[in-house]
């Protein structure tokens, strides 16, 4: 007798597939907060097991939003770019999104989550970044109205290439100081980033051939998201999640004082735990504590001086806009020496 296998339509293992997706998608934020917490306790499981009794899951989960946050705007505007292109280039949109999850994707994405991507990304992406934002606004409004609209010539000739080259002669005429400066600087990424996007982004406004749509919109969205995962484990693995502070340490009498530099975990009645940053955990009793303060974060090392027009390229319009804390003068403490000879 003969076992015939009964053959499973594409269709129903393409839902499979995602479902998969789904149910796996909630964990990961779980797997980035456990490594993080075994990445600051150098592999070392007691000193994990110590933090997770103390670290608070909302400050961890705070971190990873504030870290993370600029990654859900290019998921979501590239996917709808990428899957839009596939759907205008192939002959049959409706057998396009059958086929691909990314031109399903594309074609049932709701206009408000597009604009609500666009808004955040123009908050928290860094200004080098933001002619990348703005060309792949005009490339999605471009192809949702080839898309939408494939009668109407005009409309279509002035949203997909008077609008782009407009739009790019614009920014490439705001960014010209800093791309100046890029390349005076010999930075030739970064004035690739404010160059690149308003020079070729029109080009992405109108179909591709269709036999290499596939290859031009789904590789690289695999690619993307293959990669996404570990270049957000590198980002969210440096993310502080303990204040870092500074302890003055000596005994109830006069005697010599000691500063300890490292972030604290925990006070409790009887002693206050620190982690050092070789990893190493000191439970200091409360009665030998002189004073503590918390020190600020280092300064970034790779901090660009390059400018557009006085907005630093490493900034975000929510870091430029909102209030700072002005750190002129550094605490002793933090510098490892005691606030005051005893």
């Amino acid at each position: 007798m003969t076992v015939t296998p009964l053959a499973r339509p594409p269709r129903r293992v393409r839902r499979n597939q995602l479902n998969w997706l789904l149910t796996a998608l909630p964990a990961f934020p779980l797997v980035l907060l456990v490594l993080r917490l075994w990445y600051l306790s150098r592999q070392d499981l007691p000193t994990m097991l110590l933090l997770v009794q103390y670290i608070s899951p909302l400050g961890m989960i705070s971190a990873l939003i504030i870290t993370l946050i600029w990654i859900v705007p290019a998921v979501v505007l590239v996917l709808r770019a990428l899957g839009g292109l596939l759907l205008i280039s192939s002959p049959d949109p409706e057998e396009a999104a059958r086929r691909s999850l990314l031109a399903l994707t594309a074609l049932r994405m709701p206009d408000w989550v597009v604009a609500v991507a666009v808004a955040l990304a123009g908050f928290t992406w860094q200004l080098r970044l933001l002619p990348a934002l703005l060309m792949l606004v005009a490339v999605i409004l471009a192809l949702t109205a080839v898309q939408r609209y494939p009668g109407e010539r005009r409309m279509l000739v002035v949203v997909t290439l008077v609008v782009p080259v407009g739009l790019g002669l614009l920014v490439l005429v705001w960014v010209a100081p800093g791309i100046r400066l890029a390349l005076a600087a010999g930075d030739y990424a970064t004035a690739t980033l404010l160059a690149v996007p308003s020079l070729l982004g029109w080009l992405l406004t109108g179909p591709v051939p269709a036999r290499a749509a596939r290859l031009a919109t789904h590789w690289p969205a695999v690619a993307a998201m293959t990669l996404a995962p570990f270049v957000i484990g590198v980002v969210f693995l440096r993310a502080p999640v303990l204040p870092n502070s500074a302890v003055e340490v000596g005994p109830a009498g006069a005697g010599a004082v000691r500063v300890i530099r490292g972030q604290l975990i925990t006070v409790d009645d009887t002693a206050t735990t620190i982690l050092q940053r070789g990893g190493e955990v000191l439970f200091v009793p409360n009665d030998q504590v002189r004073s503590k303060t918390l020190c600020p974060e280092p300064i970034r090392t790779g901090k660009s001086r390059i400018t557009v027009r006085g907005w630093a390229i490493d900034e975000s319009a929510l870091e430029w806009v909102a209030p700072t804390r002005q750190v002129t003068d550094v605490d002793p403490r933090c510098l490892g020496r005691p606030l005051r000879p005893r």
